[in-house]
């Protein structure tokens, strides 16, 4: 396989093999090729140059239709779904409704196949007739998932391809999907598997092919390779520790204060943030974590208790929060932060724009474009380029190119690393820990229990939108972590 952009080759003479009965993982950086190979397989890329057998004949891939002819199945990392019309109606999207009297859609129907499949996965607790955008994020990705696995037509699946499936996923939902992986390897399906958790590779998979700038770098068994190895196949080069050390400490002024402070939708939040400080926030999915971030963006408001933002109320809009210096990344970013059709200048200047007057100046634009995209190493043509061409990670970055553009007080982060590859993630962590250093306090919520021990100096645990723990990270392990989320007792 091969394809070049603009003259940039982004896939230069990839091969593939992939086998019944095995998972087969897919690594490299963001900007590796990944996600160009997926949509060479996927029929909805016409590459430069290709050549696909299977069962050792030739195989004709022109189209989408050609791939599902095929016995091809996609499961992407972006979330596109129909969010007004049912989980059912999302899940058999694309299919031909079952039909009663040969017109009228057989409802019943359309709900049974819709629950076989979801029951398959193990998420029977999914209502199929809600509309699909009012499901929290992890039930979406199940639901995903099911609809790539159910039965609605004569095309027996032999290939199943997974891009970071498990980044919406708590550990629960992550050990059902492992298990569904388990039962198509039994029934002989192969699986292409892309994520950067080495860990849940290194635990699922059988083969692994490595991609770096577009090329191949190796391919192996994962019962002869090791963490390390990876790493280095992907990035070139080692990494001693995953998360780089503090070397300033915490500082001594208070920059936002809680004190019994309940929402419409949080209860029981004590806790004081000071300056430099890392603050994990940690808990089982929709426990309140992303509630909490927003409550200090203005998108929340104080029914009882004491809360202060460097001693002055809390923001009590967006707009105020960014004018206070209160960056925020949320966890979707495609959906959420960015405006994908727009160039990398207007993304990174969005919220900044008042500061430089009343009327535009592309030039100064242009100029804190480059600037705080060389800080956060952002690799792109240009300031011009539409941020939808990037890979996920350099979407990421300029998220983040935009956040230190206002010289935060307080940095919020909801999962600042997901679908972000290795070298990236590190990239980032440098670019946390040097804002701390400089006295930026942050908030961090991540599913990576690992990442927030990692990072955080102290951890709050979220129950059911109530703070239940306040913990120092000390030696905590990650089963330590998992223990207090469903312990109960208070942290007084």
């Amino acid at each position: 396989m091969s394809k070049a952009f603009g003259g940039f080759p982004a896939l230069a003479d990839v091969t593939l093999n992939l086998s019944s009965g095995r998972v087969h993982a897919l690594m490299g950086e963001n900007g590796a090729g990944k996600s160009t190979l997926i949509k060479l397989i996927a029929g909805v890329l016409k590459p430069d140059s290709i050549s696909v057998t299977k069962d050792g004949s030739p195989l004709p891939l022109n189209d989408a239709q050609d791939a599902h002819k095929a016995g091809f199945r996609f499961i992407h990392q972006e979330l596109n779904i129909v969010p007004q019309v049912s989980v059912a109606e999302n899940i058999l999207l694309g299919r031909d409704l079952p039909r009663r009297f040969g017109f009228a859609v057989d409802w019943n129907k359309v709900k049974t196949q819709a629950e076989e499949a979801l029951a398959f996965l193990g998420a029977t607790h999914v209502d199929v007739t809600l509309p699909a955008g009012d499901l929290p994020a992890g039930d979406k990705m199940m639901m995903k998932i099911a609809a790539a696995l159910v039965s609605a037509d004569q095309n027996e699946p032999v290939l199943y391809v997974l891009d970071e499936p498990t980044a919406a996923l708590t550990g629960e939902e992550s050990e059902m999907l492992f298990d569904v992986i388990e039962r198509l390897k039994a029934k002989g399906t192969a699986i292409l598997y892309v994520s950067h958790r080495i860990d849940e590779i290194l635990r699922i998979c059988d083969d692994i092919t490595v991609l770096r700038d577009g090329e191949f770098v190796s391919k192996n068994e994962i019962s002869k390779t090791s963490k390390v190895d990876i790493i280095q196949a992907m990035t070139g080069r080692d990494f001693k520790d995953a998360y780089p050390k503090r070397e300033v400490p915490i500082g001594i002024d208070t920059i936002a204060s809680l004190e019994n402070v309940d929402t419409s939708n949080l209860q029981n939040l004590n806790f004081e943030l000071r300056a430099g400080e890392i603050l994990g926030v940690s808990g089982l999915a929709e426990a309140g974590q992303t509630q909490l971030l927003k409550l200090f963006m203005g998108l929340g408001k104080v029914k009882s208790g004491a809360a202060s933002f460097l001693d002055e109320e809390l923001p009590r809009s967006p707009s105020d929060a960014w004018a206070r210096s209160v960056a925020y990344i949320p966890r979707e970013r495609r959906g959420e932060a960015l405006c994908l059709d727009m160039s990398v200048r207007a993304n990174i200047v969005l919220p900044h724009l008042s500061d430089y007057g009343f009327y535009a100046k592309p030039w100064l634009e242009n100029k804190d474009a480059l600037e705080f995209g060389g800080k956060v190493q952002l690799k792109s043509s240009g300031s011009t380029q539409p941020v939808g061409q990037l890979s996920g990670g350099n979407q990421q970055k300029i998220v983040f190119a935009r956040a230190i553009q206002g010289n935060p007080k307080l940095l919020l982060l909801d999962e600042p690393t997901r679908g972000v590859d290795i070298g990236a993630k590190y990239d980032i962590y440098l670019l946390v820990r040097e804002l701390s250093a400089n006295g930026c306090a942050v908030i961090l919520t991540s599913t990576d229990l690992p990442e927030v021990l990692g990072m955080c100096d102290r951890v709050l645990v979220m129950q059911e939108g109530r703070q239940a723990h306040l913990l120092e990270r000390g030696e905590m392990t990650s089963a330590d972590l998992l223990s207090h989320f469903f312990n109960n007792n208070d942290a007084a």
